[in-house]
């Protein structure tokens, strides 16, 4: 029983903050032999199709488009490409109202029939004639020089794939940053020292690119496209870049139960990607990617969320052989999922104070995969676009 603990409990420390501390001393070293690169300049910038899919988005539509035509990248070498399946708003006639200048490349895709946004990209993707390919979804605002930040690296063939920034729009004042906002901060510092150490692993939707001979269909089911497919290039030994700056910003969700839908989604999506790219797990095949694969990823979407109720049973047992550390870290147990529990009253009456909601929103992540992987065995999991709502909505 003691030996199950400590071996528990350091899973779950080394899942959520020693592999980062561990990352972060093999990227000093790393540095240390090697030094920093830096991705070079083009002599020339190649063309390139931006593609955002949207499903009834008609209230962001014209936002986004204009921060599409006000990207630091020269007008002739960019073609806009929006795929609106199953749209039924008027997201379309909203696109192709828009007075595009004369001199922008654009095309508006689509098709009365919903069947999600794996299907629509997969669709368009015939109509993509550039070698590179950036992704974004259609409720996110991107920097001016995020396309310049993220194709200077395809000048290293070894790279296939590139990960944008994901940020969430928060006010200073809203002591909601201590979940969603954190939990996104402290990912792409991870993220940062992926990339830096070997690969990125996985990219968001809100914001990646791939080299479009590396674009291959993914299963019609598949829950998180954007993660299998740009894994996908990496298992076949090309490196995925993460680029800080190439962000796309996203007003934070409504509440956490909209968060919620979310989180459950990528439990689901999470699960069956560790089942159909079990090849990764061989790390006598694919090294340092298998290592980063596991850790980042596997532990925390399998392991570490199964040994969080065994690791407070286990405490509970070992509290009352009398040594004064079980009882310590038991109380320590109760007081954490305490506060958890006022994080969500709290959270019901709007109110969000930082103490209670981190421990909450720790709770609420690792709930959500159990509740994905009950969607993932029943099949009730939909690969169709289920929106979580936003603040600004």
């Amino acid at each position: 029983m003691v030996y199950l603990f400590w071996i528990l409990l350091g899973l779950v420390f080394y899942t959520y903050i020693g592999y980062g501390v561990v990352l972060w001393f093999l990227v000093k070293i790393k540095h240390l032999f090697f030094g920093k690169t830096e991705a070079p300049k083009p002599s020339e910038w190649p063309n390139i199709t931006y593609v955002v899919a949207a499903w009834n988005e008609k209230k962001w539509m014209q936002k986004k488009i204009q921060n599409g035509l006000d990207f630091d990248y020269p007008k002739d070498k960019i073609h806009h490409l929006y795929v609106t399946d199953g749209s039924d708003d008027g997201t379309p006639d909203a696109i192709k109202a828009f007075p595009f200048p004369d001199d922008v490349n654009f095309s508006v895709h689509h098709s009365p029939e919903r069947k999600g946004k794996i299907a629509a990209v997969e669709r368009i993707m015939e109509f993509v004639e550039t070698p590179i390919v950036v992704y974004s979804d259609a409720n996110t605002e991107v920097n001016k020089k995020a396309m310049k930040n993220m194709i200077r690296h395809y000048e290293n063939p070894k790279v296939g794939a590139i990960s944008g920034e994901k940020r969430i729009a928060v006010s200073d004042s809203d002591s909601a940053t201590a979940g969603e906002g954190i939990y996104w901060k402290y990912e792409s510092f991870l993220k940062k020292l992926d990339s830096q150490f070997y690969s990125a692993v996985g990219a968001p939707g809100e914001l990646f690119s791939i080299r479009t001979k590396f674009y291959r269909p993914v299963p019609p089911d598949t829950l998180v496209e954007d993660f299998f497919l740009t894994m996908s290039i990496a298992k076949d030994g090309y490196k995925i870049v993460y680029e800080p700056d190439a962000y796309a910003v996203e007003a934070k969700s409504a509440s956490v139960g909209e968060e919620m839908k979310r989180k459950i989604r990528i439990g689901a999506g999470g699960l069956q990607a560790v089942y159909r790219l079990a090849p990764l797990l061989n790390i006598f095949k694919h090294g340092r990617l298998s290592f980063q694969y596991i850790s980042h990823r596997v532990l925390r979407w399998t392991l570490a969320p199964l040994a969080l109720p065994f690791i407070f049973v286990l405490n509970f047992f070992l509290a009352q052989g009398g040594s004064p550390l079980y009882k310590y870290l038991f109380y320590a147990q109760v007081v954490f999922y305490l506060f958890a529990l006022l994080g969500y009253l709290l959270e019901k009456q709007k109110m969000k104070i930082k103490a209670f909601f981190v421990p909450y929103y720790f709770c609420m992540m690792n709930y959500s995969m159990y509740r994905g992987l009950g969607r993932l065995i029943k099949g009730s999991q939909s690969v169709l676009w289920e929106k979580a709502k936003r603040d600004d909505e």
